[in-house]
């Protein structure tokens, strides 16, 4: 059976289960469509479960698959979210964290602040880090630390897109959703994600080659996987 083949009669998902069956046969996959036809669980689930009042679904479902402990998970392709298998991600990890996706010196100084933060506490929902970090609507220079003293004040300091970039570099990753919940101790409200870095959450990552060796692999691999994808777009989405 081909791999093509393969992505066509794969079962649709209808459990936490099949997200991390899926993920782990074949090593990426995207939470949402992306440019590359078939190949998410958003394409994949079953009628019914994308968005439902009556019974959970993928949105649910990502706390206990990270649970699982087999598939790493967040903004990894394109900053937008997925899951990576334990199988690749020494690889996507290897070569990502070669790229540089801060794009000034004060950028890089803020992303590693938060990723040291993260790294001191052992993980950090955004909440947290905000009072770690003491953000409120302006860096408070006093309360953080001495890496961004030099820093411009501005009128609000975002952690999404800084947490973005540090997942993008697989420097971190999503350990956990923490829901609120009601008198009856059901869970309510949209998930809150803990961050925590790769290491503390699967040890350490060892692809055991060189950065444009772990990315030739990706590639080689998706091109196996995704004979329906263009070069192009294979390419984009390793980064």
């Amino acid at each position: 059976m081909t791999r093509q083949t393969e992505m066509r009669q794969t079962e649709t998902i209808e459990s936490a289960a099949g997200i991390e069956q899926l993920a782990m046969r074949w090593g990426f996959l995207p939470f949402f469509r992306c440019s590359i036809p078939g190949f998410s669980i958003e394409e994949h689930t079953a009628p019914g479960y994308w968005f439902s009042a009556e019974t959970d679904g993928p949105w649910e479902w990502k706390g206990p698959v990270i649970r699982e402990g087999h598939c790493a998970y967040g903004k990894f392709f394109r900053q937008k979210a997925g899951y990576v298998s334990l199988e690749w991600l020494p690889h996507l990890l290897n070569y990502r964290r070669s790229l540089q996706y801060a794009k000034d010196d004060d950028k890089a100084a803020l992303d590693d602040l938060v990723l040291q933060t993260i790294g001191s506490e052992g993980s950090a929902t955004v909440k947290e880090l905000r009072q770690l970090l003491g953000l409120s609507r302006r860096l408070r220079h006093r309360e953080a630390s001495e890496l961004v003293d030099n820093l411009p004040l501005t009128e609000k300091i975002s952690l999404e897109p800084i947490l973005t970039r540090l997942m993008m570099g697989l420097h971190v990753v999503i350990a956990d959703f923490e829901y609120n919940t009601d008198r009856h101790g059901r869970t309510y409200g949209w998930g809150v994600a803990r961050y925590t870095t790769p290491e503390a959450l699967y040890g350490k990552q060892h692809a055991g080659c060189t950065p444009e060796e772990s990315r030739r692999r990706i590639v080689q691999h998706l091109r196996r996987l995704l004979p329906q994808a263009s070069e192009k777009q294979i390419q984009a989405f390793v980064g």
